[in-house]
């Protein structure tokens, strides 16, 4: 038996019957064994994508009529592209973790790939989950924007034979597809968060190590063989402190320009492309009577800027046929050793190292005065506020990423930003969600009105409209109005602690029937008066488009006024 095969079997036991209710209501699964399946893609999905578990269980589609993708999640666009990931598990119960990936599943994943993604294909025989998912999809790439699909292939065995690369090389889908494949030793090791990583590094040529203050500072140059060896032995562990993961190569212009500087013969100017690498530390230690080429022992190493390097760099060197040169590529590093009570110091030279990227600053934003205002504001109403997301907590704790998405759709009236615009939340978008006015009882009122509406969207009735898959942040916008409506406000602010109570029960007793139902008929004028007598003949690609933007804001805005 593989020990880390048997420790994830151990937390699919426990995983599965927290999920057994959600998968028989929604999925119709019942069998205690593809139950355990499903629990496997749940973990592979959550751990890899880092979700949030209501996003996570989201992107399951596993059942009849899925085409071999158990699980799909589409990102953010961003510079006119988007991540398609889907996930094909393979669990057994033998945990003797010795058994490849099987052939079937990958030519499954080519075909899934071939037809799902051509909008001038029509979809037969598969699940709705699917379809929705898919039809989204078809509907950005009608719009223009490009799909980057990521296969992620999981099990807990052996990654694919010689047989199953032949089918991936057979089909030549380009560089628009990456394959990987995921197992036991993988989940692992980015499951590990809470255990240093000790090593040494070999440092090349001539470094500065400098004291400051209670501080110790080295900059060094550094092989990217040696980077590659680092990210081999540790992985993902070492970007427990980033605060993003790795984005992979296709779709992300950056670490492709990494890449193509590695595979050519320019690699050896590598060290004046590249910003370098910062790294944090406890302590580290070096035989200061060398005059360079020093050795580095380091105790708990994290890379908090250059992760995308990092990784990139370790998944080209796996490639054949690297150019000699490469072994004269280097790289610029700054090593921090810094006091043990370190986070603030960390976080901030995260955020001003990371800042020149695109990057998620929600964790960055986490000691904002105003999010830790609006957790006092908010636990003094009853609940519970989390601001970080590395906070434990229960499914019905309010996520900072919640909120946010949630008040931009039902306060701000952009329910389009809060769903196709979630990297810019706290970034460009943090100062209209979160305004120096806005309180906890706003916050709670928005959080319950788009729960609701979510719900809804993943469990719809069966006579709602077909457009609540695609209009849950539009319907709780709709919701929001109907909310002050019955509260006697004209006026966001006017909603506060004061008359929190009598909001709360408004949305327990009307949020589920009379203000969803409401919305809905909005909704529904909205998209007639947008499309006339067609608009019961829109297409799912039409209708995901249409949420997508803001125009249909501003039907409902004019029919709110007639």
């Amino acid at each position: 038996m593989n020990i880390n095969a048997s420790i994830i079997d151990q937390r699919l036991n426990a995983l599965q019957e927290n999920l057994r209710q959600k998968a028989t209501d929604l999925l119709n699964i019942k069998d205690d064994n593809k139950l355990k399946s499903l629990a496997f893609v749940y973990l592979c999905i959550k751990t890899v994508l880092d979700l949030e578990d209501d996003e996570v269980f989201d992107c399951l589609t596993e059942g009849g009529g899925d085409f071999g993708v158990d699980g799909i999640h589409i990102s953010d666009e961003y510079d006119g592209e988007f991540t398609i990931s889907l996930f094909q598990a393979k669990y057994k119960q033998n945990l003797n973790g010795d058994a490849n990936f099987p052939e079937s599943g990958l030519t499954a994943l080519v075909n899934a790939i071939r037809y799902l993604f051509d909008p001038n294909t029509e979809i037969q025989a598969i699940n709705e989950r699917l379809t929705i998912k898919v039809e989204a999809a078809r509907s950005l790439i009608r719009d223009g924007y490009i799909p980057q699909v990521r296969v992620l292939a999981c099990n807990n065995g052996l990654s694919w034979n010689q047989a199953g690369q032949d089918i991936i090389n057979r089909e030549s889908l380009g560089d628009q597809v990456t394959w990987e494949h995921i197992n036991h030793n993988y989940l692992i090791t980015l499951l590990q968060s809470t255990k240093s990583v000790n090593d040494t590094l070999q440092l090349s040529g001539k470094a500065v190590i400098e004291d400051m203050d209670f501080s110790r500072v080295l900059i060094g140059r550094i092989s990217v063989q040696e980077i590659a060896k680092l990210i081999e032995r540790h992985g993902e562990r070492l970007l427990e402190r980033n605060i993003r993961r790795y984005l992979g190569l296709q779709g992300n212009r950056v670490n492709e320009a990494i890449r193509d500087t590695l595979q050519n013969q320019d690699c050896t100017s590598f060290y004046f492309y590249n910003n370098g690498i910062t790294l944090t530390c406890d302590k580290f230690a070096y035989n200061a009577l060398q005059s360079g080429d020093y050795q580095v022992k380091i105790d708990n190493l994290q890379i908090i800027n250059g992760g995308q390097t990092c990784m990139t760099i370790y998944k080209t060197l796996q490639e054949p046929n690297l150019f000699d040169k490469v072994s004269q590529a280097y790289v610029l590093v700054r090593l921090y050793q810094l006091p043990s009570d370190n986070d603030d110091i960390v976080r901030n030279i995260t955020f001003a190292t990371n800042s020149q990227n695109p990057v998620d600053l929600r964790d960055l934003k986490a000691n904002d005065q105003l999010q830790q205002r609006l957790e006092m504001d908010i636990k003094s109403l009853g609940y519970t506020y989390r601001r970080k997301r590395t906070d434990q907590g229960n499914k019905n704790d309010i996520t900072s990423g919640s909120a946010a998405e949630a008040i931009l759709s039902v306060w701000r009236s952009s329910p389009h930003q809060a769903k196709f615009f979630s990297r810019e939340h706290f970034g460009k978008l943090y100062d209209k969600i979160f305004s120096n006015d806005l309180n906890g009882a706003q916050v709670i009122s928005a959080v319950f009105l788009y729960r609701i509406a979510e719900n809804r969207r993943r469990r719809p009735h069966e006579n709602d409209p077909v457009f609540v898959r695609y209009a849950s942040c539009f319907i709780a916008m709709q919701m929001g109005k109907l909310l002050l409506k019955d509260l006697g406000i004209q006026t966001l602010p006017n909603l506060n602690h004061t008359n929190f109570s009598q909001a709360i029960k408004l949305i327990e007793q009307k949020g589920n029937t009379i203000y969803f139902d409401q919305a809905c008929e909005d909704i529904e004028k909205a998209l007639k008066n947008l499309y006339s007598d067609d608009h019961k003949n829109i297409s799912l690609q039409q209708l995901s488009a249409t949420f997508r933007r803001g125009d249909l804001i501003e039907k409902l805005e004019h029919l709110a006024r007639i």
